[in-house]
């Protein structure tokens, strides 16, 4: 076996999107938990179990996602392993700040721009190496769509429980609502780990899918199972799904506070309500392969369930810079991933 720098970078990707994934789960454990948090319905210790579990178990689901961030949305026999390397530092970079300054920013997004800058500034051709069209269809018009679909269907199931429940008393409501809210919950962290997860392991499977191509790699079948072209290996799909897990075990803090307290007071009828909202949009975005910002979509339910109660119950200054995190992470991991991508072919220009 050659441990050239090839396997040796092929190794550093790899780690480094399990640390994607870690990073993944602690920033968007908000995502699955914030409600049941701001609502008391778990402890916060509790919570972060509840929702590390059934992040697990969503991410054995299914590899839609995997695929089209694999091979959908870039052509996959193009990418080198420097592409990846400079998508997944990029990814990283950005998580890690807006995890710093408390903002529920899209994971999702920021290693889908890292990638597509990464490849774009490789060549002097690399924007005939991205799919335009799939790029158009499955990343930004949902980015547009999916919030927007949030807040309508967040608000409309929001109005309907308020006057289901008009004349019963306050305390059977919370009382309700709040067993109803763990299987809300539930479904909320199977999505989101059904989603989230198959982002890194679509960065995994392209890179060991451009490694086996390389002239003299020899490993088992069961390590690349590359043979039928792009393909999700179990060990990839286990690994990234405890990972995901092991960092909403983390929790994220910051990011749970403004979405549970910070945006919006909640009580159980409000996390049912956001929780059945984004899950079901969130799931079936996932059946179609489509890479959603999970975060996206149920701040958007949150703000949606809060508009029923009356707009200024929704602190409008807190939606203000989470709207401008979400309008920026693409653009700017992406001349962030791209500046990287010039970086290396500068370097590797003068060591020649």
């Amino acid at each position: 076996m050659d441990f050239g720098p090839e396997l040796l970078m092929l190794v550093t990707i790899i780690g480094l999107a399990l640390v994607f994934d870690y990073i993944n789960g602690f920033h968007d454990a908000a995502n699955a938990i914030a409600t049941l948090v701001a609502t008391k319905v778990m402890t916060p210790r509790v919570a972060v179990l509840f929702g590390a579990i059934f992040n697990f178990a969503g991410a054995l689901m299914s590899t839609e996602v995997a695929a089209t961030i694999g091979k959908g949305i870039v052509d996959a026999p193009s990418i080198t392993m420097p592409i990846v390397l400079c998508a997944l530092v990029g990814g990283i970079t950005w998580n890690l700040l807006t995890w710093w300054w408390g903002l529920p920013s899209s994971s999702s997004h920021a290693l889908i721009g890292s990638l597509l800058g990464a490849t774009f500034f490789a060549s002097r051709s690399g924007y005939q190496h991205i799919s335009w069209e799939t790029v158009l269809q499955k990343i930004i018009l949902p980015m547009f769509t999916s919030p927007l679909a949030g807040f309508v269907v967040g608000l409309l199931i929001m109005a309907g429980l308020t006057w289901l429940v008009f004349r019963v008393h306050l305390h059977r409501i919370n009382w309700t609502f709040g067993k109803l809210q763990v299987v809300s919950a539930m479904f909320m962290a199977l999505s989101h780990g059904n989603n989230d997860a198959q982002k890194s392991m679509g960065i995994i499977a392209l890179a060991l899918l451009t490694y086996s191509k390389m002239p003299g790699v020899h490993f088992p079948n069961w390590f690349f199972n590359t043979g039928e072209g792009f393909h999700v290996p179990l060990w990839v799909i286990v690994s990234c799904a405890s990972m995901i897990a092991l960092g909403t075990l983390s929790g994220g803090w910051k990011i749970i506070h403004t979405l549970g307290n910070k945006m919006l007071k909640l009580q159980p009828i409000h996390g049912f309500a956001a929780e059945t909202t984004a899950s079901s949009i969130i799931l079936v975005a996932s059946h179609f392969g489509v890479p959603l910002s999970t975060t996206h979509v149920i701040t958007s339910s949150i703000m949606g369930v809060g508009a029923t109660k009356r707009l200024s119950a929704v602190k409008w200054g807190i939606v203000g810079n989470i709207l401008w995190a979400w309008v920026l992470t693409i653009p700017l991991t992406f001349l962030f991933s791209g500046a990287l991508m010039i970086g290396i072919n500068w370097l590797q220009t003068l060591g020649r």
